[in-house]
């Protein structure tokens, strides 16, 4: 693509992990939000997957991610992100450490019928001392749950964000990334702050 004058290049770009649970929607919400056809690593579930991958609030689920999924989105003229989604079975975790590095913040995906399934994610950034928001993925358009409940249910701290959002949704999903960056901005000024 040829630039004119007027064009610019974006002057900073940046790293978000987009977590939670197995079927929460990270797949969906990378490549909803993507301008870039996403990089997926998408492997059909076989029968090897039976007894340990939970279906039941996604049966109709055939592909999982065994590695990440990328995408990049442009938030204006300065900003862009590139997007690592990751894997939700605990038996990619070993992975989650060399997909956060780097990283200034998490859009941790939450579905409520299996609230449990974000507990992993949630401690992990949480002793790694990465900021996030968490994103109420409003399967079906329902909300099962306020902000507020999903809140407390997982004992965040007040200044966590909880959203709820569609992972569907390009402009929903694009919500949740100003927040996170919003979010980082803030932790990481005040930690520097602290510092002083």
């Amino acid at each position: 693509m040829a630039f004119n004058g007027s064009d610019r290049r974006p002057s900073r770009s940046t790293k978000i992990v987009v977590s939670g649970g197995f079927g929460a929607g990270k797949t969906t919400f990378v490549g909803a939000v993507s301008e870039i056809v996403p990089l997926r690593t998408e492997a059909v579930m076989t029968s090897a997957s039976v007894g340990v991958d939970d279906l039941t609030a996604t049966p109709n689920k055939t592909t999982t991610t065994v590695a990440m999924d990328f995408g990049r989105i442009s938030i204006d003229d300065e900003l862009v992100l590139y997007l690592f989604g990751s894997p939700g079975q605990n038996r990619f975790w070993f992975m989650w450490d060399d997909l956060v590095r780097g990283a200034i913040g998490a859009v941790v995906l939450v579905d409520t019928r299996r609230l449990e399934d974000c507990f992993g994610p949630l401690d992990f950034f949480e002793a790694r001392g990465l900021p996030f928001v968490v994103a109420i993925n409003a399967f079906d358009g329902i909300v099962r749950h306020s902000s507020e409940e999903v809140s407390e249910a997982l004992q965040l701290d007040a200044e966590t964000p909880v959203m709820v959002i569609d992972a569907r949704d390009r402009e929903s999903a694009k919500q949740s990334l100003i927040a996170v960056v919003e979010h980082a901005l803030r932790t990481w000024t005040a930690t520097a702050q602290a510092a002083h």
